[in-house]
């Protein structure tokens, strides 16, 4: 089965207050063909955290790149690897952290 993503570009800009703001702005879209979710637990002692992974192919584009994030299915997911499985098709790594 195949997902329509939003495909975004994080824009971090100085708030007047000294700190930092992250927006996203959206570049794009992408059909994917998505895999199995896995779930893990990351960390040390108290300070544990959920992430979920999931591989997912989808046309060659150079807008797929590591950091951009893909958004479907109610969720945000950061790209964390691209590589190309063939002519016209790149695999993703995808991670979302809850």
């Amino acid at each position: 089965m195949r997902t329509l993503a939003g495909l975004f570009r994080a824009v971090e800009a100085e708030t007047p207050y000294g700190g930092r703001s992250v927006t996203f702005e959206a570049v794009g879209s992408a059909w994917l063909k998505c895999g199995t979710r896995r779930r893990t637990e990351r960390g040390e002692g108290d300070q544990r955290r959920t992430v979920e992974t999931l591989d997912a192919e989808a046309r060659a584009d150079g807008r797929l790149t590591v950091g951009r994030v893909l958004r479907f299915g109610g969720a945000d997911w950061a790209v964390v690897t691209a590589q190309d499985l063939r002519p016209g098709r790149v695999k993703l790594g995808l991670e979302r952290r809850r």
